[in-house]
């Protein structure tokens, strides 16, 4: 880029002067050396279930001070999360897991119809499937215990919802693993059937 010969550039020299002064270094937090980051990067990777405040005490019993937020920024980020996601662990865990459902089917007549399926993850194959006008909580107990035992899925974790109906299923019948609020896909499998 050319500039007008009118004195621009001394102009902008000056302006580039005056902040490089005004955005000196004035002081704040001593910079930590090279040695003493690599120090805590290393600690952080040897040694990956250690925090923060763990590698800073170790640092002070070398002697070594520096702050614990300081600790924090220079330690090595890791790039995933300590344990597996969900969708992990419903692909690990597929032939152990059953989901269950409550679903409305509307007749020609405008009167719903509640179902109660049982689905086995494992082939995505149905196990139970009830079918009533009025359903009780008591019929809905007996739909899941029933489900869980004869459709052979006795001893599997159950993935459902969080409603207080399910808290009459017989402790034999299966183990409970209900689904996270946030989490849509826990029993996905068994909404598309639906």
């Amino acid at each position: 880029m050319r500039w007008p010969s009118f004195g621009l550039r001394p102009w902008l020299v000056g302006f580039g002067s005056l902040w490089r002064w005004r955005s000196r270094r004035r002081g704040g937090r001593p910079s930590v050396p090279l040695e003493i980051r690599r120090l805590i990067r290393d600690m952080s990777l040897a040694n990956p279930l250690w925090g923060a405040p763990r590698i800073h005490g170790e640092l002070l019993k070398l002697g070594i001070d520096v702050g614990q937020t300081s600790v924090a920024k220079y330690m090595a980020r890791r790039r995933g999360g300590p344990s597996q996601g969900w969708r992990t662990f419903l692909c690990n865990h597929a032939d152990g897991i059953v989901s269950m459902d409550l679903f409305v089917v509307p007749t020609l007549s405008f009167r719903p119809l509640y179902g109660f399926l049982v689905l086995r993850h494992r082939r995505r194959r149905i196990m139970w499937l009830g079918i009533a006008a009025r359903p009780t909580a008591e019929w809905i107990m007996q739909q899941a215990n029933g489900g869980l035992r004869l459709g052979g899925c006795a001893g599997l974790y159950r993935a459902r919802s969080r409603l207080r109906l399910w808290r009459g299923l017989h402790p034999a019948a299966s183990r409970d693993g209900h689904s996270r609020p946030t989490n849509g896909t826990a029993i996905a499998m068994a909404e598309r059937l639906c």
